[in-house]
């Protein structure tokens, strides 16, 4: 029967389905075969979103979406710019350091990849950036946001792992997401210098200028360090920290920045309560999947196929990374998660992974299948903004993701890299 899921759920994705509805008829077929009672499937569906700590993720949306229309971005940019807007890759370094500050508001790629290239694409192209290399430099970025807390798919993580630590994965993913920015930046200014046009005379700017942009960017910039710092501390929990975040996004962007009017207000709202409502419908027929994944015992027959491969390690890490990097790359990040953790897990956790390391192990590699073609979303949306073919994107965007697995693979091999802050604030032993 296992077999067989896997047959149908490949054959319906084909067919160009949205994932949840493949999802929803592979749970569908496997009852009606196995005569199971059809009432399982809703009563899954409620037990996978009936969760205090996934309240956490239409908030933290919603919150993305009021500081996005309320001036966040542009005031971001702006302060970036100062501090590096007068290098040769100005622009590049920008997208790579606003993605960063940003993945702190947000935690999705897609909000990262949206709001901030269609700012900085046209800009770019309009300072004679090599196009490609713009929008790959921009969907390449925006992974980051699923890594730098706070972070949809830890959240997502937790639940669907039992007893792990939201904090811990917060705190776990610091490192990685700098790390990735960092390799990113570092990649510009050796690699990639040639597509970044020299600066021009007029358009150097004055440091005299920080202080102002600093004093516009400071509201935006103390947010995460609001919400993270406020988890750590135990003043609220996730949930309760991404409604506070909502609250203070619509605070200052109403009564500070003045900028967000009644009627973009009604807009947010309905793009969140829109992308919400299909995240919350992948997770809730995932996690109908999920039950039939272990009725049929798929992780324990998984484990023992790998162990009997190998019992090394080291391949045993990297045969789970490539089936995360081959799932990614066709599958929705949220729907990815709640379907491979139950499988994977327990097999990472048999040889000696903290299941925080493997939790931002795993949400890293289907993270890289934002970028990855042929269904990369990141990939959709910054040839949407740039007019480039998702072929050219793609050729543009493939050293940044050889850059990401590298990063991923250091992650892997050396787990203190997510551990020690989490460690070093009690949140593991």
């Amino acid at each position: 029967m296992a077999f067989i899921i896997a047959i149908l759920f490949i054959l319906i994705m084909l067919l160009g389905i949205p994932v949840a509805f493949v999802i929803g008829i592979t749970v569908l077929i496997y009852m009606l075969l196995t005569d199971i009672s059809l009432v399982l499937i809703p009563q899954r569906m409620f037990v996978g979103i009936d969760s205090f700590v996934l309240m956490a993720v239409p908030f933290f949306i919603l919150a993305g979406g009021i500081m996005n229309a309320g001036g966040l971005t542009k005031r971001l940019i702006r302060f970036v710019y100062v501090l590096v807007g007068t290098f040769r890759g100005g622009l590049a370094y920008i997208n790579v350091i606003v993605s960063m500050i940003f993945a702190g508001i947000t935690g999705a790629a897609t909000a990262d990849v949206s709001s901030i290239g269609a700012i900085l694409i046209p800009a770019m192209k309009k300072e004679g950036y090599d196009v490609g290399f713009s929008a790959a430099i921009t969907a390449a970025s925006s992974t980051i946001g699923g890594i730098i807390p706070p972070s949809l798919p830890f959240i997502v993580y937790a639940i669907t792992a039992g007893n792990v630590s939201v904090a811990a994965l917060f705190l776990g993913g610091v490192i990685p997401g700098l790390m990735i920015g960092l390799f990113q930046i570092l990649a510009i200014r050796l690699f990639f210098m040639k597509k970044c046009p020299p600066v021009v005379k007029h358009e150097r700017i004055s440091l005299s200028n920080v202080p102002k942009e600093a004093r516009d960017a400071i509201l935006a910039l103390i947010m995460p360090l609001i919400m993270v710092g406020g988890i750590l501390t135990g003043l609220f929990t996730p949930t309760e920290a991404s409604a506070i975040a909502c609250v203070y996004a619509l605070i200052v962007t109403s009564f500070v920045y003045k900028e967000l009017t009644i009627s973009e207000l009604q807009k947010v709202i309905l793009n969140s309560a829109v992308i919400t409502g299909a995240c919350f419908l992948i997770i809730a027929v995932s996690a109908s999947l999920g039950w039939v994944l272990t009725a049929e015992m798929v992780p324990l027959k998984l484990s023992t196929w790998i162990f009997s491969l190998t019992n090394n390690t080291y391949l045993v890490l990297i045969l789970v990374i490539l089936f995360l990097l081959f799932i990614g790359t066709f599958m929705e990040t949220l729907a990815a998660l709640i379907i491979t953790v139950p499988i994977l897990l327990p097999t990472l956790v048999k040889l000696g992974l903290n299941p925080v390391h493997a939790g931002i192990m795993i949400c890293f590699a289907l993270y890289i299948g934002l970028i990855t073609p042929p269904v990369g979303i990141c990939l959709y949306i910054a040839s949407s903004i740039s007019g480039l073919s998702i072929e050219k994107i793609s050729k543009a965007i493939f050293p940044f993701i050889i850059l990401s697995v590298l990063v991923l693979l250091i992650v892997t091999y050396f787990p203190e890299i997510t551990l020690f802050i989490p460690r070093l604030f009690g949140k593991i032993r």
